[in-house]
């Protein structure tokens, strides 16, 4: 009984990792058809979102099959209440991918706005990188590096406010631009929320393999 136990929560972690590569593809499409202006991929970005809530889906019916069948106790309860945990804030990037490709269709109606665009980017880097990270301490059970990720959230929290200040300074006296920037608020915040369900998830990685709750501490 074990032996299948444990083969299925292998097949877990497939499953998981098949959606993290497919949200983590997602991000960087986002990216590229922000700084393209590609109306094309961010039309595709939002289609293959399915395939993302589909097997969202079928990860949590396996952790809830799981917990009904095998009745888990210690670091296998934990790695299934993770794994649930986990596949909720990949979902959720992938949503953000979403966002970011619709607000793409309705920027490329209008000239480029180009405040902000090498910090933007910068923001965005950082947030797809944290969410790689994080993955791989997931993967490698390395919680040290789970914690660095739950550290840079710090750094996203600064970028923001400066790109918020400085592009609301810049909308003021050219108003014209103001729906293009209002647009490119809810880019920023869409990669804002990418580097918090990054640090999520990192803290989710400590608390499977360290069984500590380390929420707010960082």
């Amino acid at each position: 009984m074990m032996k299948h136990f444990h083969a299925e929560l292998n097949d877990l972690k497939i499953n998981l990792l098949k959606v993290a590569s497919l949200v983590e593809r997602a991000l960087r499409d986002s990216l590229r058809a922000f700084n393209e202006r590609d109306e094309a991929l961010a039309k595709r970005i939002i289609e293959e979102d399915e395939r993302i809530n589909r097997l969202e889906v079928e990860i949590d019916k396996q952790c809830l099959s799981l917990l009904a069948r095998y009745q888990p106790m210690a670091s296998d309860l934990r790695f299934i209440t993770a794994a649930m945990r986990i596949n909720f804030d990949l979902e959720r990037c992938g949503d953000q991918a979403v966002n970011v490709a619709e607000r793409v269709i309705e920027l490329v109606k209008r000239p480029p706005l180009l405040c902000c665009m090498s910090e933007l980017q910068s923001i965005a880097e950082i947030a797809i990188g944290m969410l790689n990270e994080a993955v791989n301490a997931f993967v490698y059970k390395n919680d040290k590096l789970a914690i660095e990720v739950c550290k840079r959230d710090d750094e996203v929290d600064e970028l923001r406010d400066y790109i918020f200040k400085t592009l609301l300074d810049f909308m003021v006296t050219h108003t014209p631009a103001v729906r293009r920037g209002a647009h490119l608020i809810i880019v920023i915040r869409c990669w804002e929320r990418v580097a918090d369900h990054a640090t999520n998830i990192a803290e989710h990685v400590v608390f499977l393999f360290e069984g500590k709750i380390i929420r707010h501490q960082y």
